[in-house]
């Protein structure tokens, strides 16, 4: 994707509409920005082919996903090589039970959002998947009391 990408009003408000609701037919997105469903319908595909849409997703209600608890685990690796990260990374990619991975500044090297299903225990996943990744030299947890503002 280019560094430098130049987007017109129509293109920011189908971008933001779509990200509304992403299942706006291309009559309803041009209805909403003053072009033909035609024209919106191009656009569209264009901003999907630069990289600006990476796709659709359906937005899960908690119970769908088991009604997890979410959990922040901040990770200090062993040592910062580039083998020691990128086995780290590789891992933790294939966890199912991390929903977010950050690499971070600070104190520590990554922050996990984890989510534990309720038929779950984050004493499990702490020990047998946490502990177990490459590199890993101290885990510190945080459990949320309460989500206040983001997707559910």
């Amino acid at each position: 994707m280019d560094a430098m990408i130049s987007l017109d009003s129509f293109d920011t408000r189908l971008l933001a509409l779509l990200a509304a609701d992403a299942r706006l037919t291309a009559a309803q997105l041009g209805e909403r920005v003053g072009l033909s469903p035609s024209a919106a319908h191009r656009r569209v595909r264009l901003l999907e082919a630069r990289g600006l849409i990476r796709g659709y997703r359906a937005q899960l209600a908690p119970e769908a996903r088991g009604n997890p608890s979410t959990v922040f685990v901040a990770v200090t690796l062993k040592d910062q090589t580039r083998d020691t990260l990128t086995a780290f990374e590789d891992a933790v990619a294939r966890c199912p039970q991390v929903a977010e991975c950050h690499l971070m500044s600070g104190e520590s090297d990554y922050l996990l959002k984890v989510e534990v299903p309720a038929a779950d225990r984050y004493e499990r996943i702490h020990r047998d998947v946490l502990a177990a990744l490459p590199g890993v030299n101290r885990l510190i947890t945080q459990f949320s009391i309460r989500k206040i503002v983001g997707p559910d």
